[in-house]
């Protein structure tokens, strides 16, 4: 079998309050909660991507700061075999001046995501699903001790 890199661009967006937006999402059958972002497509820089990918999903346009982190080790998909995930974490800011809406669909609408907002000082390792989300965390806790 063939064997994929599957490369992965998120933003981590942090509000006045000091909170950070958050994305819960059904995909295969697998409630997650990570940071907004997604999948990097054919022809695009992980800028464009995470600049569409906050269009497509908050509607809103976003200017791309400082590189967060960079997957550091190996990690198989949790959805498919012999695809390796790499995940890049952008530090971000809101352009406009709309603020972004916060769906409260139910969590069984498969491809539909809710958003909210988690207090950076609260924010634990348990509140997300992945290894690299959960690594992301321990970083923004030991920067906002």
């Amino acid at each position: 079998m063939e064997k994929k890199i599957n490369i992965r661009v998120y933003g981590l967006l942090i509000n006045s309050q000091n909170e950070i937006l958050v994305s819960d999402e059904l995909r295969f059958n697998t409630p997650m909660t990570k940071f907004p972002g997604g999948g990097l497509e054919w022809g695009e820089s992980p800028i464009e991507c995470l600049k569409r990918e906050f269009k497509e999903e908050l509607n809103c346009s976003i200017q791309v700061n400082d590189l967060f982190y960079i997957s550091d080790f190996f990690l198989e998909s949790a959805f498919h075999k012999n695809v390796q995930i790499i995940s890049i974490y952008y530090l971000v800011t809101k352009l406009d001046f709309t603020p972004i809406t916060i769906n409260h669909y139910p969590l069984y609408e498969i491809d539909k995501e809710n958003h909210r907002w988690i207090s950076i000082e609260k924010l634990q390792e348990s509140d997300f699903t992945f290894p690299f989300e959960k690594k992301v965390c321990q970083l923004l806790k030991k920067i906002n001790g």
